[in-house]
């Protein structure tokens, strides 16, 4: 078996103390693996703009790399600027950028109306302070207009200065491997990492889906809903799964693993466990 490459994790702010509490006792579960670093998103509109520094600086606390996530979208240039600047004054110097999803409503962008901008902005604001990672789509943006306009835009958030990007999830490993394909073409040779989304519940999985664009294959839906209300045997399923997407994502040589927790780390301490075993 392959060795098991970096690791790293995404987290949300948690919305009240209990969140927090249970934030502490996720990140020193999930220290033992020894993380790259964890990312931590960030609200569009004002909902969690605040608690991602919060959440950033109690990560630090524990002794953690953090990595804060910066969307754009519904802010203007001051506001992000301001944001930029405390997290320099924190010695952050990686974070993840971002458009952002649209406020459900909202009609203003901002002075944003595309990820390449905030990258720009960010470089042209602090140069080369900050590692800038942005997102990726092996199954493309659900906004794309093309395969050929999304992949347009990834480059143009490469040519704008970001220094490496993480995928969205995905269970078609293909995809991965074809959007890499085309990035060798491209000339793009920044590391890409795979997003890894562990599955909790079929109902979530498939809001999660529907949301960004990433297929669950048919053959996993149909598998998933046998299982009905029976939790415990559906993501023992999900783990196996996992499991074997990571095994051959790593045998592939990808340079990292990012996973999504959900601010849990039971299911994922297992698919590690298993890579390591």
């Amino acid at each position: 078996m392959a060795t098991l490459p970096p690791i790293s994790f995404e987290f949300f702010p948690p919305r009240n103390e209990e969140g927090i509490q249970n934030l502490e006792l996720v990140v020193k579960n999930l220290n033992l693996f020894d993380p790259d670093f964890y990312s931590v998103t960030f609200g569009a509109g004002g909902s969690t703009k605040e608690k991602t520094l919060e959440t950033v600086l109690k990560i630090k606390e524990l002794g953690s790399t953090a990595v804060p996530h910066i969307s754009c979208i519904s802010s203007s240039k001051e506001e992000i600027s301001q944001v930029l600047k405390a997290y320099q004054s924190h010695n952050i110097n990686q974070i993840v950028a971002l458009r952002g999803d649209n406020p459900s409503g909202a009609v203003n962008y901002g002075d944003f109306k595309y990820a390449n901008e905030l990258v720009n902005f960010i470089r042209e604001e602090t140069g080369d302070h900050f590692l800038i990672e942005v997102a990726a789509y092996p199954e493309f943006h659900p906004e794309a207009l093309s395969a050929q306009d999304d992949m347009d835009n990834f480059q143009r958030k490469i040519d704008a200065g970001a220094g490496g990007a993480i995928t969205q999830f995905f269970f078609n490993v293909d995809a991965y491997f074809k959007f890499m394909e085309e990035c060798q073409k491209r000339s793009i040779n920044i590391p890409i990492v795979p997003g890894i989304m562990p599955i909790y519940n079929i109902k979530q999985l498939s809001r999660f889906s529907a949301n960004c664009g990433s297929e669950i294959p048919r053959w996993l839906k149909m598998k998933l809903e046998d299982y009905g209300d029976d939790l415990e045997s559906l993501r023992s399923y999900g783990i196996d799964v996992i499991t074997e997407l990571c095994e051959t994502l790593i045998q592939y040589g990808v340079p990292s693993v990012h996973f999504y927790t959900l601010n849990q780390s039971g299911i994922i301490t297992k698919i590690i466990n298993n890579l390591k075993s």
